[in-house]
């Protein structure tokens, strides 16, 4: 199939350096409140890019449950193929993708767990059939059919019935700090424009510097 013609132009406008907040953080929290107020389907949903240990990578898409200053937090089965890989190489790249403002947003940094407080609190205020379903799921593992899945599920909605759904030992969030973070806005005739915010040795602040489309 030949998509060489399928094209169109970027005329949301462009992104100036006089325009972006010194610090990145603020800068994302900016776009993603512009996302949100665009009414975007799911503007919390990003890639997430993992490499296991044979150099292969791998990509999937996540939700961001919350970010401030320290990061950017999400939530997972410990003995997925995401957990596992990031066990044996913590080096990860966010991908958030906002067609309907032409914007993208690659956040390169470091994954960590976060602590198990803060994943029970985030646990705790997820909708009751979520944490049953985390209990229930494999996650990244083979499964035989769908309905071994949802037999499981009952048995769980059965077992656990008015009561509280434990934290599973195997289930929690990580944390993602940055190192890197590039806005990309689309431009016209593809002279889009690109800003990478790389912080400096001390890690107190940041360089920016415009990179070519």
């Amino acid at each position: 199939m030949d998509l060489s013609q399928f094209r169109r132009e970027y005329l949301k406008g462009g992104l100036s350096r006089a325009e972006l907040n010194h610090d990145p953080l603020l800068q994302f929290s900016d776009w993603f409140a512009q996302a949100r107020d665009t009414e975007i389907a799911d503007p919390t949903a990003m890639v997430l890019a993992t490499v296991g240990s044979s150099g292969r990578p791998s990509q999937r898409t996540v939700l961001l449950k919350y970010f401030d200053q320290k990061g950017f937090v999400f939530f997972t089965n410990f003995e997925s193929r995401k957990a596992v890989e990031i066990a044996g190489n913590a080096q990860v790249s966010l991908l958030f993708v906002w067609l309907q403002l032409e914007r993208q947003v690659i956040i390169n940094g470091v994954a960590s767990k976060i602590s198990v407080a803060e994943s029970a609190k985030y646990f705790m205020s997820r909708p009751k059939e979520s944490q049953m379903a985390a209990w229930v799921s494999s996650q990244s593992h083979p499964l035989t059919s769908k309905q071994i899945l949802l037999q499981k599920f009952q048995e769980m909605k059965t077992k656990i019935g008015e009561g509280k759904v434990p934290l599973p030992s195997f289930w929690g969030g990580y944390r993602v700090k940055p190192l890197e973070i590039e806005f990309w806005q689309g431009g016209q005739n593809r002279l889009h424009d690109r800003f990478l915010y790389t912080r400096d040795e001390g890690e107190n602040s940041w360089c920016i510097n415009r990179l070519a489309p």
